[in-house]
């Protein structure tokens, strides 16, 4: 079980990273949130302080959809398990 404490704790930080990145919480929320279908493909870009731009990207295949599917599963059963 949860300590309602962390539960709060977790919200409050969430609020907080969202005032601080309304773009990205928008992000996630209308894109990531609303599923993601096969033949997706991520790029993500990360410039650290002083070094130049790395970026990669990824194409969503079938069997990355169906890892995801099982590792919602696991995360419901061990929830329900609680």
């Amino acid at each position: 079980m949860i300590n309602p404490m962390t539960l709060l704790k977790l919200g409050r930080m969430k609020n907080e990273f969202t005032a601080r990145h309304p773009r990205v919480a928008a992000f996630i929320r209308n894109e990531l949130l609303t599923g993601v279908p096969e033949d997706t493909v991520f790029e993500i870009s990360m410039t650290k302080p002083g070094h130049d731009t790395v970026t990669c990207n990824m194409l969503v295949t079938r069997e990355d959809l169906e890892l995801l599917q099982e590792l919602r599963l696991l995360r419901e059963n061990e929830a329900g398990d609680e």
